[in-house]
């Protein structure tokens, strides 16, 4: 497990991830109902019902490691 501390918010850390979903560089093996309600419904404010966006909060730190933090060590995601 790795600490992580937030210094911007979650609509900021999540923009990079964002952009390599719309670039192709990231997609989901199987179905993950749950974390893809909160991908549509997140917004600036957080989610469209309220609630804080945990799902795809932990989803932008472990992309975020996997694809920017890690170069050169670790873990790598490989384009098939």
């Amino acid at each position: 497990m790795i600490a992580v501390r937030a210094t911007r918010g979650k609509w900021l850390r999540a923009e990079p991830v964002a952009a390599l979903y719309a670039q192709g560089r990231v997609s989901h093996v199987g179905p993950l109902p749950a974390l893809e309600d909160e991908m549509a419904g997140f917004g600036l404010d957080g989610l469209s019902n309220g609630r804080s966006p945990d799902r795809v909060d932990a989803l932008v730190w472990a992309v975020s490691h996997l694809m920017f933090a890690a170069r050169g060590r670790g873990p790598r995601v490989l384009a098939l």
